[in-house]
């Protein structure tokens, strides 16, 4: 069962530290499901110099201004999308970037997808999970709560909070406060973790 609205539409931190645990789906048009267990993700909150929704509403950001549940997908360094869902309430420009996955569902294709890499690589940072999951641009605005989207996020598995590690992000520009802000949330010692 995909996850309600209520869920997304609180404190960006507070989703991204829930969201550790959930199981992110996408279905492939003959019904397979490729999936993994949440284990890392990042929180861009309002007013953060860090985050793509700083200076305002763009056409390459907007789906950041969507209401909580909406699918914020961008490519970066010209090769690797990165899936973001968003939080909080409509115009207000805050996401939760999904870092890392532990693959549950759909190994065999997401092998595919990673030739080279063994099952704990497949999906350790935003861009082998997407690609591993088949997230593109195609995806960017989908409601993950509508049943036409073939992606969303459901109830798995919860980590206790003895079993999280939280730090600064990782790679952010920005002011010191952007820098040092704890809004990165992980599960400790998971191998599907760079």
């Amino acid at each position: 069962m995909r996850l309600p609205y209520e869920f997304y539409a609180r404190d960006t931190r507070i989703v991204a530290r829930e969201l550790l645990g959930r199981r992110l789906v996408s279905q492939m048009p003959d019904g397979a499901r490729l999936a993994g267990r949440i284990i890392e993700t990042e929180a861009y909150c309002p007013n953060d110099v860090a985050s793509h929704a700083y200076r305002g509403k763009t056409q390459r950001n907007s789906a950041m201004f969507m209401a909580a549940c909406h699918a914020y997908v961008y490519f970066i360094y010209g090769m690797h999308f990165c899936f973001n869902v968003v939080t909080e309430a409509e115009n207000i420009g805050a996401a939760v970037l999904i870092r890392a996955l532990h693959p549950v569902e759909g190994i065999d294709i997401m092998q595919q997808r990673h030739p080279k890499l063994n099952i704990s690589m497949l999906c350790n940072g935003p861009g082998r999970l997407c690609k591993a999951l088949g997230i593109d641009r195609s995806f960017n605005s989908c409601n993950l709560l509508d049943q036409s989207c073939s992606l969303w996020i459901e109830q798995d598995h919860a980590f206790s909070d003895t079993q999280v590690l939280n730090t600064p992000r990782i790679g952010i520009s920005g002011d010191q406060a952007a820098k040092t802000a704890a809004w990165r949330w992980l599960i400790r010692l998971n191998m599907s973790v760079k």
